[in-house]
């Protein structure tokens, strides 16, 4: 019987690779898992289907660099305590352009600290990322909240097997660069293959060339998805193919990947957010980094980080790690903190149109 846990030997090589180290779209995922892992194409769709199966991986699917194809931001709810797990259970059960829901708390009271639900929002081009949020701030009773759109990127993935052993202060030999924030317009054609492109691939479906399929369901022939997919990936659309692990909660076996989940706060000069978002997310224990304006209700914070670890201590041994760095080159923090996740779940946004025209009618009946 094969093992579905994270931290057997191979699993750890296949997962090393498989979490976040495909970047762009390719045409046999598994083939180039294998020779990045040394481990046989065979025994690496063998365990990756079983460790799905288990739940040990969550899902596996292209990740897309969805905020270019639609209007997104982390949003932050203050919501009475009354109230907040049922907005939860909405946020992840009835909204499917909310991903990630996260109860967020920090360890003193501080700025922003009675904003203790986040989330990922998305809404498609042509719809209003406001209107969203004051819809879904009726639905669930929300007082207020605060929207904070990415305006740069510099580190984006998971790697969370990868990341346990990292030292703090580890880091690149040079500054993150960013990556821009823009929009960017697709045709019938290539929303058809996007769509079929991105959709998380079942067990039975890792195998050799997975797309073909995927591409029927298109209406397309498979060289001619293979031409939109590599036309899309050129233009920067494209993001991973990835293995998600199931991070939060414990596998079938009680093993966890992880425990802990920080997002660190900064808040740096004006005019110097490049420069510093660089710098933090060179670090490589963080799984995400941003340029994201917080505003007043969090003191203004404009640099957000994202890691994730087994041990509270560990984790702020690395925000230290990387406040020494900042310090080091001289550039003035007035202002950090760390807020903590607790209960938590995650699912991809949707990004469609055509979905969301759909929900609004659902979600809003007088207005069908």
């Amino acid at each position: 019987m094969l093992s579905v846990e994270h931290n057997d030997p191979i699993n750890e090589r296949i997962l090393a690779i498989s979490e976040d180290k495909i970047e762009g779209f390719v045409r046999e995922p598994f083939k180039d898992i294998a020779q990045r892992s040394g481990v046989d194409v065979d025994v690496v769709m063998a365990r990756i289907a079983a460790m799905l199966r288990a739940g040990t991986i969550r899902r596996v699917r292209q990740t897309l660099l969805a905020t270019n194809l639609a209007d997104g931001a982390l949003v932050a709810w203050r919501v009475g305590e009354d109230k907040i797990d049922a907005a939860f259970d909405f946020m992840f059960q009835r909204d499917p352009f909310s991903g990630h829901v996260v109860l967020r708390s920090t360890d003193t009271l501080t700025a922003g600290s009675d904003y203790k639900l986040w989330t990922t929002v998305k809404v498609p081009r042509g719809f209003s990322l406001d209107e969203h949020c004051r819809l879904l701030a009726g639905k669930v009773g929300a007082e207020r909240f605060r929207i904070m759109p990415a305006k740069g990127i510099f580190t984006l993935g998971v790697g969370h097997v990868r990341r346990r052993t990292i030292e703090p202060g580890s880091r690149a030999d040079a500054p993150a660069k960013m990556i821009e924030v823009r929009a960017v317009e697709l045709s019938e054609r290539e929303w058809a293959v996007l769509l079929a492109l991105k959709r998380e691939l079942a067990p039975e479906e890792i195998r050799p060339t997975p797309w073909a399929e995927r591409a029927k369901e298109a209406g397309v022939s498979l060289e001619e998805f293979y031409s939109v997919a590599d036309a899309l990936n050129a233009r920067k659309i494209i993001g991973r193919f990835s293995t998600f692990l199931e991070h939060v909660k414990p596998s079938a076996g009680g093993v966890r990947v992880t425990r802990f989940n920080a997002l660190f706060h900064w808040a740096v000069p004006p005019g110097r957010e490049i420069e510093v978002g660089g710098e933090v997310g060179r670090h490589h224990i963080l799984t995400h980094c941003y340029w994201r304006e917080g505003g007043p209700e969090f003191r203004n914070v404009n640099i957000m980080a994202v890691a994730h670890g087994t041990d509270k201590a560990r984790l702020l041994e690395h925000k230290t790690a990387i406040d020494a760095h900042l310090a080091a080159k001289n550039i003035p923090i007035s202002y950090t903190n760390v807020f903590w996740g607790g209960r938590s779940e995650i699912k991809p946004s949707e990004i469609s149109p055509m979905v969301y025209r759909n929900w609004l009618r659902e979600i809003t009946p007088q207005a069908a």
